[in-house]
């Protein structure tokens, strides 16, 4: 899904707000988190089927349906939506143009693997995907481990932090659209990415002594990931800055990348609490992703780029 969004985005969206759509439509993700990790505690403890078996059959129910509405419903482009109107596709190619509505150039894959504004978008997606997942995935040990927190509830706390996003995100994206009338596009994703990276490796350092009160580690979780949210007028947009013909592409690139990071981000917390999952253990844990989240704001903003490059619409590119 994630190398399909960019690519029919940049289809079907105005290059002036492709930051807002993006958000809006990522941050789907994080309504997901909430209802999923709200609704699977709850099936665990009343649900069918012995309880933990009922979230698999819910969610797969739902994936399907989904799945079913996306093939009926999804066309890669106004050139060639079957039901669209004249006047619609005639706005979109005054909107986007003919070119970047139907062409297919093929894909400057060296370019693009040695293009520095690519990778430094890897390490920023990289260190964001890092840091988001230990909180997704491992979160609810955390609650278990530390704040002492039984499985019902459970639910409830570890979705408490995902809930923020969903109007942070799209609300950065909607300013960051904003500055970009005023700015340069380098300089607003630049901004974003370190604002919000600065903001979360501060508050990390910060969770770590925060000890044993529940509601302000929930609290200090919840600033967490509002603040990354932030960045995600970055590193899920910027793709579409580089080269909108091939964002598809550099998407799956980058999430490629990134998902490493999602990999290995609970091995990482399994072998740093693996004695006693301790709060002083966590508190490794927290420091390691704040280092991470420094290291990448800087590899960014020095490397970075808004602008499209030079390789996004060369019609002769090598496909090797």
């Amino acid at each position: 899904m994630y190398p399909a969004t960019p690519a029919l985005i940049a289809r079907w969206s105005a290059p002036q707000y492709r930051s807002v759509v993006s958000t809006v439509i990522f941050i789907g993700q994080e309504a997901g988190l909430v209802a999923g990790t709200l609704l699977a505690g709850v099936l665990c403890e009343y649900g069918f089927a012995g309880g933990w078996p009922s979230v698999f059959y819910v969610f797969g129910v739902v994936g399907c349906v989904w799945s079913a509405a996306w093939y009926l419903l999804c066309s890669d482009s106004p050139a060639t939506h079957p039901r669209i109107t004249a006047t619609e596709r005639k706005y979109w190619e005054t909107t986007i143009g003919t070119t970047d509505l139907v062409a297919h150039p093929p894909t400057p894959w060296r370019k693009i693997l040695t293009s520095v504004p690519v990778l430094a978008l890897t390490v920023a997606y990289f260190a964001c995907s890092w840091g988001y997942l230990t909180l997704v995935i491992c979160l609810p040990l955390y609650m278990h481990d530390i704040l002492g927190v039984d499985i019902a509830k459970n639910g409830v706390f570890s979705a408490l932090p995902f809930v923020l996003p969903i109007v942070i995100g799209p609300v950065s994206g909607l300013l960051a659209d904003w500055l970009r009338s005023k700015l340069s596009t380098t300089v607003v994703r630049k901004l974003f990415c370190a604002v919000s990276f600065t903001l979360v490796a501060c508050i990390l350092i910060l969770t770590g002594y925060v000890g044993c009160n529940r509601v302000l580690a929930v609290a200090v979780m919840c600033a967490i990931t509002a603040c990354c949210s932030v960045s995600f007028s970055t590193v899920l947009v910027n793709q579409l800055d580089l080269a909108p013909l091939h964002a598809g592409k550099i998407m799956g690139l980058t999430s490629t990348i990134a998902d490493l990071g999602a990999v290995a981000a609970p091995h990482v917390v399994s072998a740093m609490t693996q004695h006693r999952s301790t709060r002083s253990e966590w508190q490794n844990v927290f420091f390691l992703l704040a280092a991470m989240y420094a290291i990448s704001a800087v590899v960014y903003v020095v490397f970075g780029s808004g602008e499209r490059q030079s390789w996004a619409d060369d019609n002769n590119a090598s496909r090797d």
